[in-house]
């Protein structure tokens, strides 16, 4: 053996001792008990980390009194030979949601005195993870079947696309380089960022106190669209119309500028005219106040619930008013019109059937203890006495003015009076009517 080899050997020799060594006796580094709720699929072996670096691995689960995880740790890392510090918290995380293994401890360290050896972290500062699994259980029955529909939806949705989800992937790298250089923009001003993160904390906040409103307003705005929907092809027939409809809009704005332009001298002289207005207006407001129980009256008389009992019902029914009214105003117009000879020939005898009333008036108004009162006696010829037979026998009518004084049937209006002092009574209207003026009362 040349002394090289020898060498060689020698350095091979150790090495395999202290890898020997080096798993014999364990990484050597102070250990802790980790307690977590449950141990989130936790094996042994699995990565103690920090920040994406490992600094350790799990040693073993067990179970507490009360049946929690207590999951022992060892700290290989060199920087924390000299233990964690007081306040360090523990995570179970996973790669993935889908991922049943994979699973490591992800360590927050606290900024306390160091924590010794064997020292137990309790559950109040570590996190189990949430399995996918648990995350379903949540949900009830119906939302389960709907995501069911929508993972079948986007298995239907990328179904062929194979190729163009490849030309994609080409533009995924691109795409996460300008995202990196975009968060690098944005951590670059820390504190423009932070105000931003706040801000828009604020917002949500805010967004989240009126989640009735906003839940009211989605729905409308999808009942909306639903509606706008509906309208499709009378929707696209009104894209097809709106070009046209812009330009001659157009042309419509350009004439309306140029009237403008006209409009303005009519304006400022208006400005003059128009200085005593609000005054106007100001004086015109109480009686516009005072004036709100008569329009609502009005309004109550223009329409008012119920049928048949409001003024829109009246002209509704105007027409039929109107055809039926039309021919008795005809009728009625030639009947005043026929009236008219007797009414001339009625209208002087006036005074004689007042004179009547207030004569028979006073000339029977015989009084007692109840007031007045009449005696009237009907005296006729429609028969004639037999004393012989003690009967009454029908007389015709041609005689039964026999006997009756007629020399006061021609009497002239006004005559059932005293003559008028004037001379105006009685009334021969120029000597025309066919009557005696000499026939007066004494």
């Amino acid at each position: 053996m040349t002394p090289a080899r020898g060498v060689v050997l020698g350095v091979l020799v150790i090495a395999i001792a202290a890898v020997a060594f080096v798993v014999l006796r364990g990484d050597g580094g102070p250990t802790y008990n980790l307690v977590f709720e449950n141990s989130g699929q936790l094996v042994k072996g699995n990565q103690v980390e920090i920040s994406g670096r490992a600094v350790g691995k799990v040693d073993e689960i067990t179970l507490t009194d009360d049946n929690q995880a207590k999951v022992k740790v060892t700290i290989t890392d060199s920087s924390l030979q000299d233990g964690l510090p007081r306040g360090t918290k523990a995570t179970v995380r996973q790669a993935s949601l889908s991922s049943v293994a994979g699973r490591f401890i992800s360590l927050e360290l606290g900024t306390g005195p160091k924590l010794s050896s064997g020292s137990t972290i309790p559950a109040t500062q570590t996190l189990s993870t949430v399995d996918l699994d648990q995350l379903f259980n949540t949900l009830d029955e119906p939302t389960r079947k709907s995501l069911q529909k929508v993972v079948q939806g986007q298995a239907t949705w990328y179904q062929g696309q194979g190729a163009n989800a490849n030309e994609a992937a080409k533009w995924f790298s691109p795409a996460l380089s300008s995202t990196s250089k975009l968060l690098r923009q944005l951590t670059e001003d820390q504190g423009t960022f932070e105000s931003l993160v706040v801000n828009a904390s604020k917002v949500v906040g805010a967004l989240a106190q009126q989640r009735d409103s906003i839940s009211g307003l989605v729905q409308n705005a999808n009942e909306a669209s639903a509606a706008v929907g509906d309208q499709s092809q009378a929707l696209e027939e009104s894209l097809s119309v709106l070009p046209t409809t812009l330009k001659r809009g157009n042309s419509t704005f350009v004439n309306l500028r140029s009237t403008l332009d006209d409009l303005e001298p009519l304006v400022d002289v208006s400005l003059e005219q128009t200085k005593d207005l609000a005054p106007f207006l100001a004086e015109l407001r109480p009686l516009l106040e005072e004036a709100g129980p008569t329009v609502k009256d009005l309004s109550t008389i223009v329409s008012k619930p119920g049928a048949n009992n409001d003024l829109t019902d009246l002209m509704k029914q105007a027409p039929q008013i109107q055809k039926t009214a039309t021919p008795t105003f005809k009728n009625t117009t030639q009947a005043i019109n026929q009236s008219l000879p007797v009414l001339t020939f009625a209208r002087p005898y006036a005074p004689d059937v007042i004179g009547l009333l207030r004569d028979f008036g006073q000339t029977n108004a015989y009084y007692d203890a109840n007031g007045h009162f009449a005696r009237a006696q009907v005296i006729t010829n429609a028969f004639s006495y037999d004393q012989a037979t003690n009967t009454l026998t029908p007389q015709d009518p041609s005689q039964r003015l026999n006997g009756v004084s007629t020399g006061n049937v021609r009497r002239c209006p006004g005559a059932a009076s005293q003559a008028a002092a004037d001379g105006s009574g009685p009334w021969t209207e120029n000597g025309t009517l066919d009557c005696d003026p000499t026939k007066v009362l004494p």
